[in-house]
């Protein structure tokens, strides 16, 4: 699928992930561990290293089992990201992180805490991306920076949700239509890729058209910095100004079962993309998946960025579930070096 963009088609371009320190990601808990409890939240940096994998080793280290080793998210494997872990280890000591010794990996500390580490249980990630080699960088580019920085940018589902090739969405398509069959874990990544779908698709229609930042009738809005939503049948002057300040985002649809939660022409709207997605509309309803929201609109934090004759260095803040390449696919057109890279 070819998305539209905000600011129109990018005419700067450059590369991304020339080496991984060019992708810098550091993770921000949504909590502060309380110092005290059986699990250890252990912070590292890790360099050109899978999360999963990482995950292995710190508990093999640890002497726990997998199943006792969690983390909030995964992160991409070519580039330099700081993250947390935690290690269930009742009764335990904490091992000897010096003599830790993980290829790719730095052990930055670690703290104690009564429950163990979620997935998603993060406030935000916070980025440093170097573009290398620009070409076409003028006017329009300073100008698509300003705009995206102060009314953010389409909240679109990255290309790395879809796998290799978009193969997680093949895999879907494969799974609903009863000529494959997959293991759990194959499951949930056909399932997200699914969702992703349909939910960019929205999102693209309604960016084409104007209203992804414009409250029709039948919104299910969501409060920003906010989880949850609420439905707007009839938008006022109130509405139309928290939205225009950012306050409000509306959603478009994680598709699933159950009554629909937007009404009247956004129900409309919805179910007419889902119809031109029936096969994936159709499998995420019999897999018992009850219908969700997301944000349609993303609003980078803390963004500023240095221009140079051949280098764009962009740093910004995201809440979680956004993606940095949303932001990057917004103002410039990238080659990314490692994509397709193994994992």
């Amino acid at each position: 699928m070819t998305l539209p963009q905000v600011c129109g088609t990018p005419k700067a371009s450059g590369t991304i992930r020339t080496r991984p320190e060019d992708f810098y990601v550091n993770e921000v808990l949504s909590f502060e561990p309380d110092g005290a409890g059986e699990h250890l939240f252990v912070n590292i940096e890790k360099t050109g290293a899978n999360t999963a994998w990482v995950a292995s080793r710190l508990g093999r280290f640890a002497g726990a089992l997998p199943r006792d080793v969690s983390y909030a998210g995964r992160k991409d494997r070519h580039a330099v990201t700081r993250q947390w872990f935690s290690i269930r280890l009742p009764g335990r000591s904490d091992p000897v992180w010096a003599d830790c010794n993980i290829e790719g990996v730095r052990i930055l500390g670690s703290v104690r805490h009564g429950r163990k580490l979620r997935r998603g249980a993060l406030a935000r990630n916070q980025f440093i991306i170097v573009v290398r080699d620009l070409q076409g960088a003028g006017t329009d580019l300073e100008q698509s920076l300003v705009r995206v920085r102060e009314q953010g940018v389409p909240n679109f589902f990255g290309p790395q949700r879809f796998g290799n090739d978009r193969s997680n969405l093949e895999m879907a398509r494969g799974w609903f239509s009863g000529k494959i069959r997959l293991k759990n874990n194959k499951r949930s990544m056909a399932l997200s890729a699914a969702r992703s779908e349909i939910f960019n698709a929205v999102l693209a229609r309604r960016l084409r058209d104007g209203s992804w930042v414009r409250c029709l009738r039948g919104e299910a809005l969501n409060p920003a910095g906010r989880g949850g939503f609420f439905v707007c049948d009839d938008p006022d002057a109130d509405i139309i100004g928290r939205l225009a300040t950012g306050q409000l985002h509306i959603t478009g649809p994680l598709w699933g079962g159950g009554d629909k939660i937007v009404r009247h022409e956004v129900a409309q709207l919805e179910a007419a993309v889902a119809v031109e997605h029936a096969e994936l509309a159709q499998g995420l309803v019999a897999s018992r998946l009850t219908q969700e929201r997301r944000a349609l609109r993303v609003i980078p934090l803390n963004m500023s960025w240095e221009l140079s004759d051949e280098t764009l260095t962009l740093r910004f803040d995201l809440p979680k579930g956004a993606y940095a390449t949303s932001v990057l696919a917004a103002v410039i057109t990238t080659k990314d070096q490692m994509a397709g890279a193994g994992r």
